[in-house]
């Protein structure tokens, strides 16, 4: 499971280096292969371990391809998908039209979510982060789902 944040800097050349807490597993486990994709609710990317991907993927390509708001998810999700590998460094290159959609500069924050992890822009990261607490403190955040009201953090 990928927890934590991380600061990390990407070169000249668009490449990150995993985090070394992350790389052996990715390693052992996936083969160092990741896929990078764009998230569709927030200026970030997605990124998957192989398998992990793997499973999305599927469920993505068997939506109905008739639904509208399917077909916009499918083009949205696979079609910015790339698939890209660890090299002996744990470096990983960011591809330019994912750069570009996030926003990245050199200054990065690396968000483990359980099974993916998500990049973002620091400086983006951190202005979400602070506005996500401040909805959060003034109750902002809309009514609560099922699934958050029995949780105890």
């Amino acid at each position: 499971m990928f927890t934590g944040l991380s600061d990390i800097a990407m070169d000249g050349k668009g490449r990150l280096a995993m985090p070394a807490r992350f790389r052996a597993p990715l390693l052992d486990e996936e083969g160092g292969r990741l896929t990078l994709t764009i998230d569709i609710e927030e200026t970030c990317l997605l990124i998957y371990p192989a398998s992990e991907w793997q499973v999305l993927a599927a469920k993505l390509a068997a939506l109905p391809s008739l639904n509208p708001q399917a077909r916009r998810i499918q083009r949205l999700v696979l079609g910015h998908a790339h698939e890209v590998e660890m090299d002996t460094n744990g470096r990983i290159l960011l591809p330019a039209p994912l750069r570009e959609f996030a926003g990245l500069d050199k200054h990065l924050v690396l968000v483990g979510q359980g099974r993916k992890f998500e990049l973002w822009d620091q400086a983006h990261w951190r202005a979400q982060r602070d506005q996500w607490l401040e909805e959060e403190r003034n109750g902002a955040h809309g009514e609560m789902i099922p699934e958050l009201s029995s949780l105890s953090l």
